[in-house]
């Protein structure tokens, strides 16, 4: 993994690539690498969806390795929803194809002269670039039932649904996971949009006849690897809980503690909740042939996704998680898990971010459009999205966009995009987190749930300003770290609490490249990251004023326990002062 792969789509008459050493960026993987190239090679000012904006795929440190869990993918851009910088991130099986064919980044560089449409296939042989206009509007599943049959089952691919060629702000990048289904998304921020300005509908990686990379000193990594699986298995939430039910184990907890998002956060409890529970979820998949404990990519132990299958027993769509529950469930005030898993199909094939689409949808029950509650006009509103209807492309482009169109005062966004599946008044470091975070609100920049409810590494009071300054700046700069090396985001339960399990994975990096990895060397490269970041943000023309909640959640209370955000103005401004 010692290169970038430059795919320039508007090369001399014809998009063209060359590959390049690391260089500069040497000692970077996954969201550090991303960043690095966005905050130093992209004008800040450019348009997202111009040919200066540049599309970044990177796998992690240990991608492609043996270690376990180390299979996410970082896409990064200038983000069309928010203006922002923007790393998401993704499960399934490309970050390791893409490591074991030994680049540790494609660039996606320039727009095509003309309109046609490119797939590019990357092997152990080379790389080509070839206009497929069959492929034009294809939704995902469809997409790649057609390559399997031109390229065979050992293929992983990255793609965009219609959503992502009409340029959407909703717009995911796809990646398919063990099974070659492509349930696995880039999802926030609209990079599948930035990705079809480029005109490219899929990356198909085949790593046919290539091995694993292979660690520095080989003994030392497995005995580290060892380790660390055992540190997360004997985790009540990585051993345990996620393995069991999933992420969506979370309904229950988050609604008694009364913060999970209702009627477009209105409420913080849902009475449908133990219809949608993840138990409830678990129980239906089993007793219909589905599977409630599934990895999603190979390598990983935790495995909290699984399988979700119809009335009848036929496939429907990966687990459901909670994110995608809570925005298509509580949110709209929908209780119905055929329904949910409906939309949560529908948003992968269409390649839509869940958590986007389903605060789109409640902002658009608040507007009239459907009544809370509604479930087929849910799955019928996800439909005119598909179709790129103007009603479809309105509700495509976000909760932002769509509340100012259909004159809607309550708008759950920050920087514009969607808050996720926890009210910030009921648990105010997630807020923090929201407010502050270089991409918009997003719950995994630094995910205070774990302090705040789940006890993991300590406890802040939820209901408490005191603490939560320091604990969402803790968790960005960690959260900044382990998003860099592949590693899922879920592994920070076990590290929070286990010393012995961080120590294994600073083993696992340092015989792998020889290094002596401390935790100060974690601290300073998740620090690097947020201030690459913060400073294509500043030149971008973002501002402290921009770290905010939107007002409402200062001024109305929520239930059950009828609390606001109460973190002021100038200690959010703190958030970074390290």
């Amino acid at each position: 993994m010692d290169k970038i792969l430059r795919i320039n789509m508007s090369g001399d008459g014809s998009p063209a690539f060359k590959k390049e050493p690391l260089g500069e960026y040497a000692g970077f993987g996954g969201r550090a690498l991303t960043s690095a190239i966005i905050s130093k090679e992209v004008p800040p000012l450019c348009h997202p969806l111009g040919a200066e904006n540049k599309l970044v795929i990177a796998p992690g440190l240990l991608s492609g390795t043996t270690g376990a869990m180390s299979g996410r993918l970082s896409v990064g851009c200038k983000s069309p929803l928010t203006g922002t910088i923007k790393e998401a991130n993704a499960g399934g099986q490309a970050s390791q194809v893409l490591a074991r064919l030994g680049y540790a980044a494609i660039v996606l560089e320039g727009k095509p002269k003309t309109d046609d449409l490119y797939k590019i296939i990357i092997n152990k042989d080379g790389v080509k670039i070839e206009a497929d206009n069959s492929l034009r509007m294809l939704p995902n599943y469809d997409l790649i039932d057609k390559l399997k049959s031109q390229y065979g089952e050992n293929i992983s691919c990255i793609s965009i649904g219609p959503a992502g060629e009409m340029k959407l702000g909703a717009a995911s990048v796809a990646c398919t996971d063990m099974e070659l289904r492509p349930t696995r998304h880039a999802g926030r921020g609209g990079i599948g949009a930035v990705m079809g300005s480029k005109q490219v509908k899929v990356i198909i990686l085949d790593d046919t006849g290539v091995k694993y990379r292979q660690p520095k000193d080989p003994e030392k990594f497995k005995d580290a690897n060892k380790r660390f699986v055992e540190g997360l298995m004997k985790h009540p939430v990585t051993g345990k809980g996620l393995p069991a039910y999933g992420t969506n184990i979370l309904a229950n907890i988050i609604n008694e503690a009364g913060a999970y998002p209702t009627y477009n956060f209105k409420d913080g409890k849902f009475a449908g909740t133990s219809k949608i529970s993840g138990e409830t979820q678990a129980e239906l998949e089993v007793k219909r042939g589905g599977i409630a404990t599934h990895g999603c990519h190979r390598g990983c132990v935790i495995r909290c996704s699984g399988v979700y299958h119809d009335k009848d027993g036929h496939y429907l769509t990966k687990q459901p998680e909670y994110e995608t529950v809570w925005a298509h469930g509580a949110n709209c005030g929908i209780d119905d898990l055929d329904a949910i898993a409906m939309l949560d199909f529908l948003d992968d094939n269409y390649g839509l971010d869940t958590i986007e689409m389903g605060a789109t949808i409640a902002v658009a029950m608040d507007a009239g459009i459907a009544k809370f509650g509604d479930a087929q006009s849910a799955i019928e509103l996800i439909k005119e999205v598909g179709k790129g209807s103007y009603l479809g492309r309105i509700l495509g482009s976000g909760a932002a966009v769509t509340a100012k169109v259909f004159g809607v005062e309550r708008v759950p966004v920050v920087k514009g995009q969607a808050l996720p599946a926890y009210d910030p008044r009921a648990v105010q470091g997630i807020g923090v987190t929201y407010a502050t975070s270089t991409m918009g609100a997003d719950h995994t920049a630094g995910y205070a749930i774990a302090t705040n409810i789940l006890k993991c590494g300590g406890f802040v009071d939820p209901f408490s300003s005191d603490g939560q300054i320091e604990l969402s700046r803790n968790l960005q700069i960690a959260t900044a770290a382990i998003d860099s090396t592949g590693m899922c985001l879920f592994i920070a339960f076990a590290l929070l609490d286990q010393p012995d399990t961080f120590q294994a994975l600073l083993d696992m990096l340092n015989s792998f490249y020889g290094l002596n990895l401390t935790a100060d060397s974690v601290t300073d490269l998740g620090k690097n990251v947020l201030t690459m970041e913060r400073d294509f943000n500043a030149r971008a023309g973002f501002t402290k004023e921009h770290d905010r909640l939107p007002r409402f959640f200062y001024t109305e209370p929520v239930s059950p326990h009828n609390v606001t955000f109460k973190i002021k103005d100038e200690d959010l401004d703190k958030v970074f002062n390290w």
